[in-house]
């Protein structure tokens, strides 16, 4: 389907303009068909959200692609599901969670049911979670992975969800993860600042690139603990990483980047069993989070140990270690054993 800009839509994003043409498809919709490389203009891929369209541009869809895209919500039979969800703090605005392994955020083509947002449906009820991102995630301010466990903050109203969303924009929320790459990173600390697409030859996975329509993504990290490489490894470390921005794999795809895959990592590791310690997945836990209260102000802190799997392989590697650096001496023992 072909939609031609009209005068009125002149510099208009290019999200909200698709959006605008088609029936039952949302803005967020509009935005992963466009990170998902399935909107041209003037036939050239745009792979930005924000790129402005201008009037007389041809933008244009595959059919197909729009009609899995712009389903009735309803298709979905977003319904409650007595998930058992670990509730780490809550009050009558927001509460923080504690997501286990093999549970996808929301629903999606191929996970229509048992997620985290049916479980929430069933903890908190529909009237208390925020509706900002669709009827399909409800509740939800960010998102994690479907093997990666840990804290995720969630809005029970829509003013609440839109302050923590803005306040993550903002970079005021603190977002922490604990991740065990392969091989020994040299500097104790460290910046990554590299753009971040869909990529072109894999659906499912995210490419680093330098292109202007690149997402910006930031992470920062310090090291806590190395171990030695053996006959079968190149070794491995223990990292603390920071969230700057909130991109989809940043973590994942961040270390790939810098030729330090997360141990465990189907998509962007390595795939041998042997070198990746028998991980059962991959080694990437959200272990802490702090913000300011949207309505209180208050300064919140969590903490989260790492769940019993990934103890285990740590434990696997006790013997091998080099030794931990200040930081992951001044990192709670209760976190890690």
């Amino acid at each position: 389907m072909v939609f031609e800009v009209p005068l009125d839509k002149d510099k208009v994003r290019l999200d909200a303009f698709l959006a605008d043409q088609v029936d039952m498809l949302s803005r967020n919709q509009a935005a992963h068909l466009i990170e998902a490389c399935e909107v041209t203009v003037n036939n050239s891929s745009q792979i930005s959200k924000n790129f402005k369209v201008r009037a007389g541009d041809m933008v244009e869809v595959a059919d197909n692609v729009l009609t899995n895209y712009a389903a009735p919500h309803d298709s979905y039979a977003v319904l409650p599901e007595d998930i058992p969800i670990k509730v780490v703090f809550e009050d009558d605005q927001l509460a923080v969670i504690s997501k286990p392994k093999d549970l996808v955020s929301h629903p999606s083509p191929g996970h229509e049911k048992h997620t985290l947002v049916n479980g929430l449906l069933w903890r908190f009820g529909k009237e208390h979670l925020g509706t900002l991102q669709g009827p399909d995630k409800l509740g939800l301010v960010h998102r994690l992975d479907m093997d990666t466990t840990g804290l995720m903050l969630i809005a029970k109203n829509d003013a609440v969800q839109q302050k923590l969303q803005d306040a993550i924009k903002a970079r005021e929320v603190d977002r922490r993860y604990l991740t065990l790459v392969h091989g020994n990173i040299a500097p104790l600390t460290g910046l990554i600042d590299v753009g971040m697409a869909r990529s072109s030859r894999h659906r499912i996975k995210m490419m680093a690139t330098a292109d202007p329509g690149a997402r910006e993504a930031i992470t920062t990290f310090q090291t806590l603990e190395h171990f030695a490489a053996v006959d079968h490894d190149d070794g491995f470390t223990l990292l603390e990483c920071h969230l700057m921005t909130g991109r989809t794999h940043q973590i994942r795809l961040h270390m790939n980047y810098i030729h330090h895959p997360v141990v465990g990592d189907p998509l962007y590791g390595t795939g041998d069993a042997r070198k990746n310690l028998q991980a059962p997945r991959q080694f990437l836990h959200s272990y802490r989070l702090s913000f300011d209260h949207p309505t209180t102000h208050e300064r919140l802190s969590f903490a989260e140990p790492l769940p019993p799997d990934l103890k285990t392989v740590l434990v696997s590697l006790r013997e091998r270690s080099l030794g931990k650096t200040e930081a992951g001496r001044d990192l709670s023992q209760d976190v890690l054993e």
